[in-house]
């Protein structure tokens, strides 16, 4: 509100001093004064005191100031020293437009006494402005036949400085065809025309792009620029062309229906519908019309079916090019179809040998043939198998391969190759065609039959049933077919005594052994044997293997007591002092068992005694011995009945009867026998049958423990240590009996049987043990009770 409340004080102050200019005339002119535009504000114009000569004083006392035209003050007056400075940057266009000279008027007014002075300032242009184009782009349109010399107006640029600033020429860039022409219209602006001074031809040169400039006259110039586009308007005096007589192209087989073959183009240098081009397949045929179709717009030739290089190998047809004007153009379009890798190889087996027999070294297996339609290296195919197969391929003619086998087969090695050869054509990508072949190796015999062991161990209990399947023996044949078939039999024995074919049979299909009779384990242990088996190939090969048959023992042999005799025509009595101590040796029931093993082993018990308790039966040895001290109530005589079992299963056992007679001492041999005849004849009869018993048994004894030998050493190929006894000398003159233990004892002993040789009895007249070192695998607790015995009898070995 205050700065609009000053603004209309200054109106009215402005007002009034008018009307007083008015009233009291204008006094002289001042100047006139002149400064360039865009002077700097504060720059000195001129001295007023001077001009208006008066003191400096003077215009400070009377008020000098000045007074400017308009709403603002571009001048300022210093009254102490008369100066008159610009007030503010003078913009002469913003000042005067295009007025030129540009001049401001202003009034220096001085009081006491009130004096007016005009003055004027004229402000001088500077080369400040550019000339500028009203558009920046120009189009004309020019027909090709335009006669020569033609002027063609173009639009001017406007220049907001004056005079020289302004406009002074124009200029047009360099070319053959035109040249612009600078003109003065009657106010003094100058403006360009085009002139034409080379004939036109469109189809040379359908357009000009040319750069109008329009220069002014300062120093230094200034310019401004504008684009002429001329326009060359056609008249239709050319036929089409196209860029090239003959078009040859190569399309791949392979290229799917609606691929673009080429674009064919044709030029008409006539424009608008002159120019217009339309294409066209001029006279195909059946076959071009099929895979060929042309867009008569953009000439693009395209497919429309599939080509195939194999079929056609390349198609050639002429295109016509036709303008609005009916003129008309023809070039050729050569296809030639580029073959791709489309087609794999064809494999045809044209012959093949299966089976082949084995052992047969390159042999021919197959003949094989491979085409591959294609060109060039699609067309070429490299052949291959696998590395792990004993076979080869071998190339022999064009096109032809031999499958050969690269050593001897082996049936029964591999029996069946499925071979997989693969052909692979050179071309990108490659393309592969496997051929598969079954291949049969058929057997020849070359391969014996083969017993799954070399020797077999039958064990057979005695006693068996004839026709008793014993096992069997197995033999096989890597062989296939007749060459496999095994038969089998038995072969003559090593041993001619063996009578082998009353013992044993054979299967001759499936080598099932049978016994043909029982066996006894007593007459016959062990026996061995051969067995053949041979195939039924031509010639037949054979093999054979050893059969060992072990008869194991059955318990099928009760006891036999060799002492004492229970055949005899009269009893044995054994004397027993009245004085022997506890544990003393009455007798021994020595007894043997035919059977072997456990049960053989013997085992001794006291049935039945005249005092029970009196005598006791050691259960291992046999031994009978007194259990307690004698006294002078027992009675004289008495009866033991001992029973010898031995370990089988079921066990089977005998009975012996012991006469024991006690007596007083052993000065006089008592041994009455009120029940024997005593015949003289009758007792030497009777000690020789004793004497040829106990030889034959012992005899017997000991074969059977060396053919116990010689059958373990033979298994265990070792030998194996037989104890020996040494029989330890006496005073006594005797025949002697050797009975060894083999089993039936715990220990081993040794018995003097001595006979009197003219007593006439014929009986045992004494008896005694002899005790032979203990073997290393008796118990301490036998020993120790050995020891007793022998202490009990007072005897030291």
């Amino acid at each position: 509100m205050e700065i609009g409340w000053i603004h209309n004080h200054r109106q009215r102050q402005v007002l009034v001093f008018f009307v007083l200019l008015r009233l009291c005339g204008a006094g002289a002119e001042l100047g006139p004064y002149s400064v360039v535009e865009e002077t700097e504000r504060g720059s000195f114009v001129a001295n007023l005191g001077k001009d208006l000569a008066v003191e400096l004083t003077e215009l400070s006392s009377r008020g000098a100031r000045v007074i400017s035209q308009g709403h603002k003050e571009h001048l300022q007056l210093d009254v102490q020293s008369g100066d008159l400075f610009v007030n503010e940057k003078l913009d002469r266009e913003e000042l005067c437009g295009t007025t030129d000279p540009c001049v401001l008027h202003f009034q220096v007014l001085l009081e006491k006494p009130l004096e007016v002075f005009q003055a004027e300032l004229r402000v001088r242009d500077i080369n400040d402005h550019s000339p500028i184009f009203t558009e920046r782009d120009m189009t004309l349109k020019i027909l090709e036949n335009s006669p020569l010399g033609n002027v063609f107006p173009l639009k001017n640029a406007l220049d907001l400085d004056v005079g020289s600033n302004n406009v002074q020429n124009y200029h047009i860039s360099p070319n053959s065809h035109f040249r612009v022409l600078t003109n003065k219209r009657g106010d003094g602006r100058k403006y360009p025309e085009l002139v034409l001074d080379k004939e036109l031809d469109r189809e040379q040169e359908a357009e000009f792009r040319l750069t109008l400039t329009a220069l002014d006259g300062g120093s230094p110039p200034r310019s401004g620029t504008s684009q002429v586009r001329i326009e060359v308007v056609d008249v239709n005096d050319n036929a089409p062309e196209f860029e090239q007589v003959l078009y040859k192209v190569q399309i791949p087989e392979d290229s799917p229906i609606g691929s673009l073959v080429t674009t064919v183009s044709a030029g008409d240098l006539d424009s608008g519908t002159n120019g217009k081009i339309s294409y066209t397949l001029f006279q195909p045929s059946e076959d071009i019309s099929k895979i060929l179709k042309i867009d008569p717009i953009t000439g693009e030739i395209r497919l429309t079916a599939q080509v195939d290089y194999e079929t056609v190998l390349s198609y050639e047809v002429d295109i016509e090019a036709t303008d609005g004007g009916g003129l008309s153009g023809k070039c050729t379009l050569l296809l030639q179809v580029v073959d791709v890798n489309d087609n794999a190889p064809k494999v045809i087996v044209s012959a093949l040998t299966s089976p082949i027999p084995e052992n047969s070294p390159e042999t021919v297996v197959a003949v094989l043939s491979v085409l591959d339609p294609d060109s060039g290296n699609n067309g070429k195919t490299v052949p291959t198998i696998q590395y792990d197969l004993p076979f080869l391929l071998k190339s022999s003619v064009k096109n032809f391969y031999t499958l050969v086998t690269e050593r001897a087969l082996d049936r029964e090695e591999k029996a069946e190759y499925n071979i997989t050869i693969t052909f692979t054509d050179l071309g990108t990508p490659p393309l592969k065609t496997e051929c598969r072949l079954t291949v049969l190796v058929s057997d020849v015999n070359d391969n014996a039959p083969t017993f799954t062991q070399t020797a077999y161990t039958l064990y057979v209990h005695e006693n068996n049933s004839p026709a008793l399947h014993m096992g069997t023996v197995s033999a096989t044949d890597r062989d296939s077919g007749a060459n496999a078939q095994v038969t089998y039999s038995l072969l003559p024995p090593h041993d001619p005594h063996l009578p082998l074919a009353s013992l044993v049979s054979i299967n001759a299909d499936n080598g099932h052994l049978f016994a043909l009779r029982a066996l006894d384990y007593e007459a016959l242990r062990a026996f061995e044997f051969r067995v053949g088996a041979a195939d039924a190939g031509s010639p037949a090969l054979s093999s054979e293997a050893l059969v060992r048959v072990l008869v194991l023992d059955d318990n099928d042999n009760a006891p036999f007591v060799l002492y004492p005799m229970q055949n005899a025509s009269a009893p044995c009595t054994e004397l027993v002092p009245r004085a022997a101590e506890p544990g003393y040796l009455v007798t021994k029931v020595v007894a043997v068992d035919g059977d072997s093993g456990q049960n053989a082993w013997l085992s001794y018990q006291l049935l039945k005694a005249t005092e029970p308790g009196l005598f006791s039966v050691w259960a291992h040895n046999g031994e009978v011995r007194t259990a307690r001290l004698l006294s002078e109530r027992d009675a004289p005589k008495h009866r033991l009945a001992v029973l010898v079992k031995d370990n089988g299963e079921p066990p089977m056992s005998v009975t012996v009867t012991l006469h024991v007679l006690l007596v007083d001492g052993f000065s006089q041999p008592f041994l009455p026998l009120p029940e024997v005849a005593r015949d003289e004849a009758q007792a030497d009869s009777l000690t020789v049958y004793l004497v040829i018993a106990l030889a034959a048994v012992s005899s017997l004894f000991l074969f059977s423990v060396l053919a116990f030998v010689v059958v373990r050493l033979c298994s265990r190929n070792k030998a194996a240590p037989i104890n020996r006894f040494s029989v330890t000398e006496d005073h006594f003159p005797a025949h002697l009996v050797d009975v060894s233990g083999t089993g039936t004892l715990s220990q081993s002993y040794q018995y003097e049987v001595c006979l009197t040789g003219g007593s006439g009895t014929g009986e045992f007249k004494f008896l005694k043990p002899i005790l032979s070192n203990f073997p290393p695998q008796s118990t301490t607790s036998e020993i120790e009770e050995n020891r007793t015995f022998r202490n009990s009898l007072g005897l030291n070995y």
